[in-house]
C-alpha cells in the first residue's frame, strides 16, 4: 500500500464510530462511495486494521466486473479469506458451506436464498463481533445487493458492522445500485461516506509521503492530479522514471504499461482479460509463454507495480488499470483471450462470460444454461433467472440448442419463470408461464403464483387445467393439492374438501409428500372451520409426522399445528408446536422465510397472551423498527402488541416507520389498531377513533378481526361520551359472530368469544350502562389463559361494582388487577388503575403508601440492586429523573436508604 492515510481523518472517525457502535451492541452499516482512485479502499483498510485490533473478526469480499455472473461472490470471497475458526463455523452451516472451496453444492431443498441469508444471520451471530467488507459495490450481482439490504434491516442487537465501497462516477442513471443506495440511506442505522477530492494542501502532504520531488514537480502533479489520490500515484511513478506526462488518467496509465517488454505487456493484456484477479496457471497457459519467459514477464510486471501477488495468483493493483489496458485491446485480440480464457475454465459462470465476450454463442448457451443449474442450487434464484434468459435469447441463433442445454426450451423457460418467482418477481413467472405451452406443471405454477397475486378467478381457471392435463400421478396429486387451495376461500369452498381428499389419495399412492402435506392442510382449515378441532387437530398431526423434502411446506404444516392449539387456547400445546417449528425453522436458515416468520410471531403472540412479557418483548426486540420492506412492516406491527401495553418509549419511532406502509391492509389492521389503544392511553379518545376506523375499513363483512379493533373503538367512543356510531361497531361483530367471512358461522374459539363479549359489555358502558354480570362473563372469558386482557376486564367489572354499591367486591377485583398489571409492568394499565383507585378512595390492598405506577417500577429496580444510572437506561428516562422518583419513594415509604426501600416492599408485597 503506497503513502499514508492523509486527509481523512474525519472520515475515519466516523467509520470509527460505527465500528465503535457495532461494539457495543448496535449494528451498523456503511457506504463509502466516491470516484475511482480517490482512496475508498485504502480508508476502508485502515477501518480493518482497527478492527482486527478491536479484536473483530474481519471478512473482506470483492465484488468482480462479471456483475450478474457470479452470484454471492464476494461472501464466497470474504469466507475464503476469513480465519480458519471462522471458516469451521461457515461449513457447520451446508449453504454457506458450499461457498468454500472443494464443496459440492447439494440439490435445492426449497426457499434455498432465505436460508442461506438465515444462515449467514447465525455465523454472524455466533462469530461476533464481525467487521464484514464488501468492496465494489457498483459491480454486485443482484443477489449481493439482496443480501446487503437483508443485513441492512435484520442485524440490528447483533455486534455486527457492515461496509460497502462503490463508485459513485459509475452509477448512471438506470444503475441496479442506485435504487438500493436510495432505499438504505433512509435507515437511521446506515452511516453514508462520499469521498471528495482532497484538497491542495493535503495533497501536497500525500505526494510527499511518496518520495522526494523537487518544488515544480510537486506543483504539476498536484495540479494534474486533482485531488486524485491514485491519479498522484500515478503522475509520480511516471515522474520518478522520467516519463513524459500525457493527458488524461487512461493515457497515464497505459504509459507505464507500454514501458513494459513485449512478454510483459502480453502476459498483462491477458490478465485484464481475465479480470482484476487471475491465477498464476491460467495466466500462464493463456499468455502461451515458456515458463522461464512468462516468470520473468510477470517479476517485471510486479516490480513495475502493476500486479500485486495475491494468494497463488495476481491482481492488478487498481481496477483503473485493469479497465484501461482491458479497453486499449483490438477487437480481435479481445475475442481470442476470451477465447483462450474460455477454453481452460470450468465454471459454468465465467465460461458464459468469456463464450460470450468471444462471440460463441452455442458456447455461451451451454454455459449459461449450467450456470443457471449451479445459481439454482447456490440459492441465487435471481441470477438463476437472468442465466436461463440470457440461454433462453440465444436459442434461435445456436443449432441444436436443446443439446447444448441439455433440455428443452419449455423445460428451461420453465426453470426461469419459477426462479423469477422465487426472487421475488411474481409477474415476470406469470407473463413466462402464459407464454409457454399450458402443461399440467405450468398451469400449476401459474394457479400457485396468481393467488400469491390475488387474481383467485385466474387461479381457480389455471388450475382447473392443471388437472384436466396431468399426464402422471405424481402431476395430478400437486394440481389437485393446488387445485384445492384456489377453491378454499372462494365461494366454491364446499367443493375443496373432495378435491383435496381425491389429492391425498393420488399422492399417497405414488409417494408425492409435498401433495399430501398441502392437501391435508386444506382439510384441516375445513374441519377448523365446520367446528371439528378433533379431525383438524388429526390431519396437521399427520401432515407434520415426517418432512416433505419441502422446507416451505413443512414449516407451513408446524405454524398451523401451532395455530390451531392457540385458537383452543390450549397455549402450552401451543407453544410447544411452535417452538419445534422454529427449530426446523433455525437448522435450516429459515428463520426470515414467510413462515418462519409466521411462527416466531406465533410464539411472540403465545408468551404475549400467557403473560410472559419479558419473553415477549425479548421476541419484539427482533421485529425492527427500521422498516423498509412490506414483510418488514408486517413483523414490526407485532412488536406494538407489546409495546403500546407497557407503554415504552419505542412506539411512536415505531408507528413512523411503519406511517409509509398504512397503504398496506394488515399493516393499516395491525399497527392502527394498537395505534388506537395507545391514543386512548394517552387520553385521545378522539385519535383513536380514526385509527379504529381506518383498521376496520381493511375488513372484509363477516372477518372475526372485526372483534378486536371494534371493542377498542366502543372504550374510545365511551371516553368520548358519543353514542353515535356504537349501534354500527356493535352489528358488524355480531354478523361475523353469526354469519362468519364465507356466509356459514363457523367455530369460534375461547379468544373470539371473549371479545365478542368484551364488544358487548363496552356497548352497555357506551350507553351508560355499566353491567356486572356482563362484565364477570368477560373476565371468565378470557380467563383460559390471556393474563392481561383478564386484567383489564377486572378493572372494568370494578367500575361496575363500584357503580352498583357492592364497594368490597369492587375493591377486590381492583386489588387483583393491580397485582396483575404490577407483574405485567403494564405501565399504562397501572397508572389508569391508580387514577381510578385514588378516584374510589379505595385504601388497604397493598399498602403501597400512595406510590405512583412509575415509582413502583422504579423502586422494583431498585430493589435488584440498579443504580440511578441503570434505571435510567432500563426505563429510557433522565437520571435526574430517577433521583427525584427515588426522593419520592424514600419519603413516601418513610425510610432513609435504598436497602430500607427495598425491604419495605418487600414487606408490603409491592414487588
Amino acid at each position: 500500500m503506497k503513502g499514508l492515510l492523509v486527509g481523512r481523518a474525519a472520515e475515519l472517525a466516523r467509520l470509527a464510530r460505527v465500528l465503535e457502535s457495532a461494539a457495543d451492541g448496535t449494528a451498523e452499516v456503511a457506504l463509502v462511495g466516491g470516484d475511482a482512485g480517490i482512496g475508498k479502499t485504502r480508508l476502508v483498510t485502515e477501518l480493518v486494521a482497527e478492527a482486527r485490533s478491536r479484536g473483530f473478526n474481519v471478512l473482506v469480499g470483492q465484488c468482480a466486473e462479471l456483475g450478474d455472473t457470479l452470484p454471492y461472490l464476494p461472501l464466497a470471497d470474504a469466507l475464503r479469506g476469513a480465519e480458519p475458526a471462522v471458516r469451521e463455523a461457515a461449513a457447520a452451516h451446508p449453504l454457506l458451506g458450499q461457498l468454500l472451496p472443494g464443496v459440492e453444492s447439494a440439490p435445492p431443498a426449497g426457499l434455498t436464498q432465505q436460508r442461506l441469508f438465515g444462515s449467514l444471520l447465525g455465523l454472524l451471530a455466533e462469530v461476533q463481533p464481525v467487521l464484514f467488507v464488501i468492496e465494489d459495490l457498483h459491480w454486485a450481482d443482484r443477489s449481493t445487493r439482496d443480501l446487503l439490504v437483508f443485513l441492512s434491516r435484520m442485524v440490528q442487537t447483533e455486534r455486527v458492522c457492515v461496509v460497502g465501497t462503490y463508485r459513485t462516477d459509475d452509477l448512471h442513471r438506470r444503475h441496479p445500485l442506485r435504487s438500493v443506495l436510495a432505499e438504505l440511506k433512509r435507515l437511521p442505522s446506515v452511516a453514508h461516506l462520499e469521498l471528495g477530492p482532497l484538497g491542495s494542501g493535503e495533497m501536497s502532504d500525500y505526494v510527499a509521503t511518496l518520495g522526494d520531488l523537487d518544488a515544480q514537480e510537486l506543483g504539476v502533479i498536484i495540479a494534474r492530479a486533482g485531488g486524485n489520490p491514485f491519479y498522484a500515484e500515478e503522475l509520480f511513478a511516471a515522474v520518478a522514471e522520467g516519463d513524459s506526462l500525457p493527458d488524461g488518467l487512461a493515457s497515464l496509465l497505459m504509459s507505464r504499461v507500454e514501458v513494459l517488454s513485449e512478454p510483459g505487456q502480453r502476459v498483462l493484456r491477458a490478465a485484464a482479460v481475465a479480470g482484476r484477479r487471475v491465477e498464476d496457471q491460467l495466466l500462464r497457459e493463456v499468455s502461451g509463454l515458456p515458463l522461464a519467459d512468462f516468470e520473468e514477464a510477470v517479476r517485471e510486471i510486479v516490480s513495475r507495480g502493476l500486479l500485486r501477488v495475491d494468494g497463488y495468483g495476481y491482481a492488478f493493483r487498481h481496477a483503473l488499470l485493469q479497465e484501461a489496458v482491458y479497453t486499449d485491446l483490438l477487437p480481435g485480440e479481445r475475442t481470442r483471450l476470451h477465447a483462450d480464457f474460455a477454453r481452460l475454465l470450468t465454471s459454468p459462470a465465467e465460461l458464459a462470460h468469456h463464450h460470450l465476450a468471444g462471440h460463441d454463442l452455442a458456447g455461451a448457451l451451454a454455459a449459461s444454461a449450467e450456470a443457471g443449474r449451479v445459481a439454482e442450487r447456490l440459492g441465487a434464484p435471481a441470477e438463476a433467472h437472468s442465466h436461463y434468459d440470457r440461454a433462453l435469447s440465444l436459442w434461435e441463433r445456436v443449432p441444436d440448442a436443446a443439446e447444448l442445454a441439455g433440455e428443452g426450451r419449455p423445460a428451461l423457460a420453465f426453470r426461469s419463470a419459477v426462479m423469477a418467482a422465487d426472487s421475488g418477481d411474481n409477474h415476470r413467472a406469470v407473463q413466462q408461464l402464459r407464454a409457454l405451452p399450458l402443461t399440467s406443471e405450468v398451469s400449476e405454477r401459474l394457479a400457485y403464483y396468481l393467488i400469491e397475486l390475488d387474481d383467485q378467478d385466474g387461479a381457480i381457471a389455471a388450475a382447473e387445467r392443471a388437472v384436466e392435463a396431468a399426464a402422471d400421478q405424481p402431476t395430478l396429486a400437486r394440481a389437485l393439492a393446488t387445485y384445492a387451495r384456489t377453491i378454499t376461500w372462494s365461494a366454491r369452498h364446499a367443493e375443496a374438501q373432495d378435491i383435496a381428499r381425491r389429492a391425498i389419495e393420488t399422492a399417497r399412492a405414488v409417494g408425492a409428500r409435498d401433495a399430501e402435506v398441502g392437501a391435508l392442510l386444506c382439510l384441516a382449515l375445513h374441519a377448523e372451520h365446520e367446528g371439528d378441532i378433533a379431525r383438524a387437530h388429526s390431519l396437521v398431526r399427520t401432515a407434520t409426522a415426517e418432512g416433505t423434502g419441502h422446507l416451505a411446506m413443512d414449516l407451513r404444516a408446524h405454524f398451523h399445528h401451532g395455530r390451531l392449539h392457540y385458537e383452543e387456547g390450549l397455549l402450552t400445546e401451543a407453544a410447544e408446536m411452535a417452538d419445534e417449528g422454529i427449530q426446523l425453522a433455525v437448522e435450516t436458515g429459515l428463520n426470515w422465510s414467510t413462515y418462519g416468520t409466521d411462527l416466531r410471531f406465533l410464539r411472540f403472540l403465545i408468551h404475549y397472551v400467557a403473560g410472559e412479557w419479558d419473553q415477549a418483548e425479548a421476541m419484539a426486540a427482533g421485529f425492527g423498527a427500521r422498516v423498509g420492506t412490506l414483510p418488514e412492516a408486517v413483523l414490526s406491527s407485532f412488536a406494538l402488541f407489546i409495546e403500546v401495553a407497557r407503554g415504552l418509549p419505542a412506539v411512536e419511532a415505531r408507528l413512523n416507520w411503519l406511517r409509509p406502509f398504512w397503504s398496506d391492509l394488515l399493516v393499516v389492521y395491525m399497527s392502527r389498531g394498537l395505534a388506537a389503544e395507545h391514543a386512548l392511553w394517552r387520553g385521545e379518545p378522539a385519535v383513536a377513533l380514526e385509527h379504529v376506523q381506518a383498521a376496520l375499513a381493511t375488513l372484509e363483512p363477516g372477518e372475526t378481526g372485526t372483534l378486536r379493533v371494534a371493542a377498542i373503538g366502543l372504550w374510545a367512543l365511551a371516553d368520548l361520551g358519543q353514542v353515535e356510531g356504537a349501534d354500527d361497531l356493535l352489528n358488524r361483530v355480531r354478523f361475523a359472530v353469526e354469519t362468519g367471512l364465507v356466509g356459514e358461522r363457523g367455530p369460534m374459539g375461547p379468544e373470539g368469544q371473549a371479545w365478542a363479549l368484551r364488544v358487548e359489555a363496552e356497548w352497555h358502558r357506551v350507553h351508560g350502562r355499566l353491567d356486572v354480570e356482563l362484565w364477570r362473563r368477560v373476565v371468565a372469558a378470557f380467563d383460559f389463559g390471556f393474563v392481561y386482557e383478564v386484567a383489564r376486564a377486572r378493572w372494568r367489572l370494578a367500575e361496575a361494582l363500584l357503580a352498583a354499591g357492592d364497594r368490597a367486591a369492587a375493591q377486590t377485583e381492583w386489588e387483583l388487577a393491580r397485582e396483575t398489571a404490577g407483574k405485567l409492568r403494564a405501565t399504562p394499565l397501572e397508572n389508569a388503575l391508580g387514577d381510578f383507585g385514588r378516584r374510589a378512595r379505595f385504601t388497604g390492598g397493598h399498602g403501597d403508601g400512595g406510590l405512583t405506577a412509575r415509582e413502583i417500577e422504579v423502586l422494583r429496580l431498585v430493589a435488584e440492586g440498579l443504580t440511578n444510572r441503570e434505571i435510567a437506561e432500563r426505563l429510557f428516562i433522565a437520571q435526574k429523573t430517577v433521583s427525584v422518583h427515588v426522593s419520592n419513594i424514600l419519603g413516601k415509604l418513610e425510610v432513609s436508604t435504598r436497602t430500607q426501600a427495598a425491604a419495605a416492599a418487600r414487606e408490603r408485597a409491592l414487588l
